[in-house]
């Protein structure tokens, strides 16, 4: 069965939400501030039973200027639209800048409600009609009908009911076969039941106890409760309007514009490349660097557009672009988005992905530019691309993915390809080629930088996370190799800084206050002037009882290299301990073995401080232990 979404569109008063009521005897004005200023303010949602026994789901949008960011959240799944003019004012700005909307989203079908026709006279009726046909005539709804109806007389209703029916026979059913992926727009919590999402879901389906995630953070969730127009169901299929009852998400966790999607299924994004079309009526072209507003799926978020091939886009045009985005989208390729100017808040335009989390590109560079429009047509290039994103987290040798791709002719050539435009990436591990989208690179790198700058801001006097921490965090059934071969490309990126066994943000540097450089500077004289009787790290927490900062000051000298930790206890001024190495050494130039009672004598130090430095290097290999005494081991 298909499932179908009707949506309206429309200029703010002219009785979007009265006819959906009219229609459906659901009033979609929820929120009292709605009810108190007899406007729509969050996007509204209905169903009716349609003649053919099919039930449609109803999003009434926001007509007012001020909200149009609303009502683009929920109009990205319609399939059919209803343009609602009232009557008695004709076309009015909002009406045109909807129409514009649903024309960037692809919307294909559609019809016309005259509204109010019950308030004006016949003569004035057909003058409206002519006005909104001229209006309509070089868009998609030039022959759309239209009708006049009375929501408060209910003239026309049928008529506009029995043509909604007759449209949704030739509307497509949605793919349920992909995985499932429902754009969030909207989260609350029922108490007794947690959170609730709600949206539609534009392709797949979405069962009971299903374990999915929350994109752009991938937060891992399960689903707990189904709910279609009311009712609860086992199952929901794309073209529903579903609400979703999340199990293992605070409802703080989500928000407005975030996907519940299917594992591993969608990517995070800070780039996308796309093609956009400007409106004829855009108010001025589109430059370089332009910082405009992006409305993806539900989300809105700020970016600045790269035109690639042009210097400026000029309204009516379209053109190959980079969106540099300021905050994260989950996003695939193929999307369908809006593009509106940062200020004034207009629509500017639209257009759709060609690829997520590509490569920062440079304008005019005819290589790049030419790969970007092979892959907006879907040659064997880019079939080959898409396939290699499929399986590009499996980390596939070069031979095997040739292998299990035979079907191409001259596969090796698409691959070198791939890698010359910079769209595929080659890893060597132990004399064997791994082969990665460049895009599955991206999203890792992004939440690489993700994690670490969460670590920073937790951790602000540490130099970086362990290596080993980081590893466990994205990549833990990778092997070492292959994480270290990564660590390589971000550092060369100059995504990453390494410093040691800890890694970093590229950005980050620990800023110590005055006090804090003072403690550091006074405990590291400390150290010094101990020579090889460094003070205890409890005496020290003692004695700075008051600095609560003090074990941050330690952590961040041991990670510089200028304080070495034997034990929990004791801890050496870097220097200090290479003389006491040093030390070491020079005793073995003229004896076989030394006890620790020599070391002891060596260093004119007490027993506990021998020790722990004779055991800290039998753990390093420096020495083995024999019986009473050590040898020094064969240094390669």
């Amino acid at each position: 069965m298909k499932h179908i979404i009707v949506g309206t569109a429309g200029h703010v008063d002219h009785g979007k939400t009265a006819l959906i009521r009219a229609l459906t005897r659901i009033d979609t004005d929820r929120l009292k501030e709605e009810k108190q200023r007899g406007i729509s303010i969050e996007n509204g949602f209905a169903y009716f039973d349609l003649p053919s026994g099919r039930r449609a789901g109803l999003i009434d949008v926001p007509g007012h200027e001020r909200f149009i960011k609303n009502m683009l959240a929920g109009v990205g799944g319609i399939d059919i639209v209803v343009l609602v003019i009232a009557a008695d004012e004709g076309v009015m700005p909002q009406t045109r800048e909807h129409l514009n909307i649903v024309s960037l989203l692809q919307v294909k079908r559609g019809i016309v409600a005259l509204t109010k026709s019950d308030l004006v006279d016949e003569d004035w009726l057909e003058l409206v009609t002519e006005q909104v046909r001229e209006e309509l005539a070089d868009t998609f709804l030039a022959e759309a009908p239209i009708i006049p109806v009375s929501s408060l007389t209910g003239q026309g209703l049928p008529t506009l009911t029995a043509e909604i029916d007759r449209l949704t026979e030739k509307v497509e059913a949605k793919d349920t076969r992909a995985p499932a992926r429902l754009p969030i727009d909207r989260v609350f919590t029922i108490s007794g039941f947690g959170t609730v999402v709600t949206g539609t879901l534009i392709t797949g389906i979405l069962s009971l106890s299903d374990k999915l995630e929350i994109m752009p953070d991938k937060i891992e969730v399960r689903v707990r409760a189904l709910q279609v127009h009311g009712e609860k169901v086992e199952k929901a299929y794309a073209g529903q309007r579903v609400a979703v009852n999340l199990a293992g998400v605070d409802v703080t966790e989500v928000r407005r514009g975030d996907v519940l999607a299917a594992v591993n299924t969608l990517q995070t994004t800070l780039m996308l490349d796309a093609r956009v079309r400007l409106l004829a009526s855009a108010s001025r072209p589109l430059q370089h660097r332009t910082r405009i507003r992006l409305y993806i799926g539900a989300s809105e978020v700020m970016g600045r557009v790269v035109p690639l091939e042009q210097e400026t886009v000029e309204p009516g045009e379209s053109a190959l672009i980079q969106l540099r985005l300021e905050e994260p989208v989950a996003a695939a390729e193929g999307d369908l988005f809006v593009l509106r100017y940062y200020s004034p808040m207009t629509t500017l335009g639209g257009g759709t992905v060609i690829q997520v989390n590509p490569r920062k590109k440079t304008r005019f560079k005819t290589e790049q530019i030419d790969a970007l429009r092979i892959m907006e047509k879907g040659s064997p290039q880019h079939r080959l691309l898409q396939m290699l994103a499929a399986v590009s987290a499996s980390y596939p040798l070069r031979d095997d993915f040739t292998k299990a791709h035979s079907e191409f002719a001259a596969i090796e050539e698409l691959i070198e390809q791939l890698l010359e435009s910079e769209q595929a990436v080659s890893l060597t591990v132990d004399k064997k080629e791994i082969l990665l989208a460049s895009s599955y690179l991206q999203a890792l790198e992004i939440q690489v930088e993700e994690i670490l700058q969460r670590f920073h801001r937790k951790n602000p006097l540490r130099l970086g996370m362990a290596k080993e921490e980081l590893h466990s965090r994205i990549l833990k059934q990778t092997a070492n190799k292959v994480f270290a071969a990564l660590l390589l490309i971000w550092l060369s990126d100059e995504r990453i800084k390494i410093t040691g066994s800890t890694v970093a943000a590229y950005d980050f540097k620990v800023q110590l206050t005055a006090e804090q450089t003072s403690l550091y500077q006074e405990i590291s004289e400390k150290f010094r002037t101990a020579g090889f009787e460094p003070p205890a790290k409890s005496d020290l927490l003692t004695e700075y009882a008051k600095r609560k900062d003090l074990p941050s000051i330690l952590e961040l000298m041991q990670e510089e290299g200028s304080l070495l930790r034997l034990t929990d206890e004791i801890f050496y001024n870097k220097d200090n301990f290479d003389r006491a190495e040093q030390s070491l050494f020079h005793f073995f130039q003229d004896h076989a073995e030394i006890s620790l009672a020599e070391y002891r004598d060596l260093l004119a130090t007490s027993r506990k401080y021998a020790l722990a430095l004779l055991e800290y290097f039998d753990t390093t290999k420096t020495t083995q232990r024999q019986g009473e005494k050590r040898i020094l081991r064969k240094r390669n």
